[in-house]
Parts: C-alpha cells; sequence; structure tokens
C-alpha cells in the first residue's frame, strides 16, 4: 500500500508500519497503541523543556491571541524585536545583528549568502568559495548541502553541487594537546594562504560535529581559525543549530574556544521544538556592510515566516527557563551521569565512545551491528535512533536520573549483550 505521507530519509517502498504519537508530557512520548517511550533524542534534539511545558504551552496561547503573525516586509512587531535583543544579549559579544529564518538550513543559507555578498559589498571581486570540514552536515537545502560532506544526505545531487574546499577535524578530542592539534590548523593556514583570493567564508559546526558522527574536537581549532580567517580575510560562520542552547555544556559552543565568529547560526532548540524558526546572527562590520542607497547593497532574502510571531515568544519564554532554572547545571548532571554510565559499557564492537554536554555518542565497528536495535528499544520503552554505525542520546534537558539511567541502561544491554 503506498504512503500519502512522505517521510524524510526513507526508502518509502521499505517504511513499514510507523509508531503514532498522540501526545507527549515533560520526556515521555505516548502512542497510540498505548505504549509510552522515553525520548532520548529530544525529537532531533530541540525539544529541550520537553513535550507540553505549561510555560511555553501559555507563551504560544498569549501570543495567539493578539496575532499569529505579520511580515516583516515592510511591518514590525514585539515579538520579533525582543527576540532579536533577546540573542544579542546572550549570544558572544559583537554577534549585534539579526536576521530570521524559518529553519536551520534556510539559516545557513542566509549566513552564506551574508558572506558572498560581503565581499561583493566591500568591492573585493572573485571571493564566492567556502571551507568547511568534513563528517559536517548543515542542511538539505542546495547551498547547505554544498558546505556539507558528501554521505547519504548529499550523494544524490553530487554532480549539480559546486563544492568549496574540505578539511579534517583535529585529532584528539575536545582535550587534545596542542601538538595533536597543530597538523590540523597547519593544513587550514596552508589552505588560506594558497586559495583566500577565492574564498569567502570557513564555515564549522563549533566543537561537535553532530548529524556527521557527534565528532568532538578541541577548542584550540577554534581560537586558531578564528586568528587565521582574520588574517587571510575570510569571514568566520558557526553553524551552531544543533550545538546551540547548552547542549554542549557552555550557552554556545563558541563560549568553549573564547572565540566571536563574523556569522552564528541558531535554530533547533531555539524554539524548543514548538515549530521551525532560525536566527543568522552578524558582526556589526558584516552588517554595515549592507547599508547603502539602494537594493544594489541590501540582503535580499525573506522568508515568509521569518520572526513568526507565535516562534519568537515560544524562544523567549524557553530563554528565560534556561536562565532562571539553571539549565547549565542540568546539563553537567545529564553530563556526569553519562559518563558515569558509558564508562562501564565496553565491546570489542565500540570504536570510541564520545561525550561532551548533553550529548552521548558510541561508535561502532558496523552500522549492521545496530539492525533492529530501535524495535528493541521501543521494546523497553525508550526512543532512540542511531545514525548509521553511531549509537547516541541527546535527550531534553529536564530527564530525571530515573529515566535518563533506563536510556542508558537499553544502549548498555544492546552493545554489552552481542
Amino acid at each position: 500500500m503506498q504512503s500519502i505521507l512522505w517521510y524524510p530519509y526513507t526508502q518509502m517502498k521499505l517504511v513499514g508500519h510507523l509508531p503514532k504519537m498522540v501526545a507527549g508530557d515533560g520526556v515521555m512520548m505516548h502512542l497510540e497503541d498505548g505504549r509510552s517511550l522515553i525520548d532520548g533524542i529530544s525529537s532531533w534534539w530541540s525539544v529541550i523543556h520537553g513535550y507540553n511545558h505549561p510555560a511555553l504551552n501559555a507563551a504560544l496561547t498569549e501570543q495567539a491571541g493578539k496575532f499569529s503573525h505579520v511580515m516583516l516586509g515592510g511591518m514590525t512587531h514585539g515579538p520579533a524585536l525582543d527576540l532579536a535583543a533577546a540573542l544579542v544579549r546572550i549570544t558572544p559579544e559583537g554577534l549585534n545583528h539579526v536576521f530570521f529564518s524559518d529553519s536551520g538550513s534556510v539559516g545557513v543559507e542566509v549566513a552564506l549568502k551574508m558572506a558572498i555578498q560581503y565581499w561583493k559589498n566591500k568591492g573585493v571581486s572573485g571571493k564566492n568559495r567556502m571551507v568547511s570540514l568534513k563528517n559536517g552536515y548543515h542542511g538539505d537545502t542546495f547551498k547547505a548541502m554544498e558546505v556539507s560532506d558528501d554521505s547519504d544526505f548529499t550523494r544524490s545531487f553530487s554532480d549539480v553541487l559546486h563544492r568549496g574546499f574540505f578539511l579534517q577535524i583535529p585529532e584528539g578530542g575536545f582535550d587534545a594537546s596542542a601538538e595533536i592539534v597543530q597538523p590540523a590548523i597547519d593544513r587550514l593556514q596552508e589552505l588560506l594562504a594558497e586559495h583566500h583570493q577565492q574564498i569567502a567564508a570557513f564555515i564549522v559546526e563549533p566543537i561537535v560535529q553532530c548529524a556527521g558522527g557527534f565528532r568532538i574536537y578541541s577548542p584550540l581549532y577554534l581560537q586558531a581559525a578564528r586568528s587565521l580567517c582574520s588574517k587571510y580575510n575570510v569571514l568566520l560562520v558557526f553553524d551552531e543549530v544543533a550545538t546551540g542552547f547548552g547542549r554542549t555544556g557552555r550557552l554556545f559552543a563558541a563560549e568553549h574556544a573564547a572565540v566571536v565568529p563574523d556569522i552564528m547560526i541558531l535554530g533547533k532548540a531555539l524554539t524548543a521544538g514548538y515549530m521551525g524558526h532560525a536566527a543568522t546572527l552578524a558582526t556589526t562590520e558584516v552588517y554595515n556592510s549592507f547599508l547603502g542607497d539602494g537594493y544594489e547593497k541590501a540582503l535580499m532574502h525573506g522568508p515568509t515566516f521569518m520572526g513568526n510571531a507565535l516562534a519568537c515568544q515560544i524562544a523567549l519564554r524557553s530563554i528565560r527557563l534556561i536562565e532562571e532554572d539553571h539549565y547549565l547545571e542540568k546539563v553537567q548532571r545529564i553530563n556526569e551521569v553519562i559518563r558515569d554510565q558509558f564508562a562501564e559499557i565496553r565491546g570489542e564492537w565500540v570504536v570510541e565512545k564520545r561525550v561532551i554536554g548533553a550529548i552521548g555518542a558510541i561508535e561502532l565497528a558496523d552500522a549492521s551491528l545496530l539492525n533492529g536495535f530501535k524495535v528493541s528499544a521501543m521494546e523497553a520503552g525508550v526512543w532512540l535512533r542511531p545514525i548509521g554505525n553511531v549509537l547516541y542520546l541527546m535527550p531534553p534537558y529536564i530527564i530525571d536520573e530515573r529515566q535518563l539511567l533506563a536510556i542508558l541502561s537499553v544502549m548498555k544491554k544492546w552493545i554489552m549483550g552481542r
């Protein structure tokens, strides 16, 4: 029987029966068949406050009683202005200007358009190529795919993608020594020295590459990247769609390196999973290059639902929850539990265990070792969805220790029971 609904990243011929969620509260997903599952991945890393949160529900309802949306073309409104101000306040100092869009992928498109047009507006020609990292993922729209590594996400379109340059992340993980990180820095310097006249920007997922396998690298690399990009007149872009709002243990991953990018992209947890929304922030230097007496220098981009009032109010309330309820302390506790439990997980198939903030990932020798895992986890009352040969968890920050241990127990039993 053919499906009316076309699902993402799915061979529809093989889709079979899918579980159907009918309600949610806290970290629990309640299914039509009566089962309830602990959400171990925050619905693709966005539902940081869990489901059906009363404060977020109230923010949504209150704004809906006023107006749900008005275009930002020739009009403005309070929620968009307030959220822009809040994002400038909480992000690294210097990111003073906010452009809204409706998804992380579009936020990346906006960032790349900003980077290319920045140089044109400055009167510099030929700077239109990008540098990015192997195994990186920046979204599914075309320019975002061009800076993402060749993978299942992009392979079908490889013949039409105009790719830039790709570099390996440093070895050694977060705590790698300067000596271990230096070869990757040297490769970046060599590339920029040779090709900087063609390169508009260097885009990275700071500290941890999520969809590309949860690879973690040293803040020393980002510090060097900041210095080298400034030296060679290349913009530095941080894609914090997945890492933003506390996921790595800091409010933003950039803080681990204490550097400020020229452009930063936010999404996913921005609106706590309630609806799609994204933000692309830029420094005043970037913003000022778009100022002029006509459209020639203006940023010609305008998603219909950018600055949606409902999304903005939810994002504002979400930021208040993060700050008032000390969410970074919650993330730290999640991190401690993951580390403790991962220390007990052993097996000849385990390639590497990676943990940062509220992210835990175990890379196995082959993706086939995870065949049947999702069904087994559901039978144990847990919702986890491996990526390739990596079994991971990124739970909502409100999860309690009992629920977190239940998720980790499912992972441990699968790996050590083989």
